[in-house]
């Protein structure tokens, strides 16, 4: 098995015919064909049932497609490792970033490195925290963008200063009137919806509090979070700086004076894996915001 059967077999599973993966990958039916029967027999296994008018993947055939995907995606990160190697200040820098902490820290450090290092591309990929750790692990991305708590063992970081949970909720509610700051015991029987990463963290306090959270909805990103919040329906719980993701002039907030909830930004890369001149440069760049 090698990755230009990997290839075939892809274009083949996303067309779902000999014919269309054949015009895809600009190349004659019966080679295409030839490979996949060679990868079967040499697997010793059926990845495939050739129906009449399209192609399914058996079960077997599903789990070689995830593998291979995985596989092409490492290769292709691998080359474009080697290329900026080569290249000095040129070449694809790959970033994971939570969507909690991007919007609030990424734009400024990608304009300022963008002037001094314009030949570099970047792609970037969003998750949560637990995503982002994963596709670091893969090799996929060199540099995370997460949030604290995570497992830290094995990764170079930079911490962040730390921030608050805040409470938003729409202004019309007449929730917290007058109020500046609010503790989590002014949250007691209001209808939270809370992103699902900081669930433990917000049962454990409202415990310590001698309270159940009123619980309405959770979501895995900070942005549906607000997003419900403007619906009307409750109080989003999020990270102070989640609340530029969203223009929502009917939103207000108040900051939750509860310590044990404040969580911080981190940029984070694994310890003795190569790092590209582009990603250095990037974390220097951060290194000397986070300084100032």
């Amino acid at each position: 098995m090698d990755i230009k059967q990997l290839k075939y077999f892809l274009a083949i599973a996303e067309e779902g015919k000999i014919t269309g993966a054949a015009k895809k990958l600009n190349i004659a039916q019966p080679p295409l064909s030839y490979h996949l029967k060679l990868l079967e027999k040499e697997l010793g296994i059926k990845l495939m049932d050739r129906g009449s008018r399209k192609i399914h993947l058996t079960d077997a055939g599903e789990i070689l497609k995830n593998r291979a995907e995985q596989i092409l995606e490492l290769v292709d990160t691998a080359t474009k490792e080697l290329k900026d190697f080569n290249k000095g200040a040129r070449g694809t820098l790959s970033i994971g970033t939570v969507s909690s902490s991007g919007a609030a820290l990424l734009p400024d450090i990608i304009e300022n490195f963008n002037k001094k290092y314009p030949n570099i591309n970047f792609e970037i990929w969003e998750g949560n925290t637990y995503n982002i750790l994963e596709m670091l692990n893969r090799g996929i991305i060199q540099i995370g963008i997460v949030r604290t708590p995570f497992n830290s063992q094995g990764l170079s970081i930079e911490y962040f200063s730390k921030e608050p949970m805040i409470a938003v909720f729409k202004d019309d509610s007449g929730w917290f009137d007058g109020k500046k700051f609010i503790c989590l015991k002014d949250l007691k029987s209001k209808p939270l919806i809370i992103y699902r990463r900081f669930e433990k963290i917000i049962f454990k306090c409202c415990y310590d509090n001698n309270f159940v959270p009123e619980i309405i909805c959770k979501c895995d990103d900070a942005r549906t979070t607000l997003l419900w919040a403007e619906s009307g329906i409750g109080i989003a719980m999020v990270p102070k700086t989640a609340i530029e993701l969203i223009k929502a002039p009917g939103l207000i907030y108040k900051i939750i004076n509860e310590p044990t909830l404040e969580t911080c930004i981190a940029a984070i890369c694994e310890k003795n894996r190569y790092m590209s001149t582009a990603g250095k440069n990037f974390l220097n760049m951060i290194s000397n915001v986070k300084d100032c």
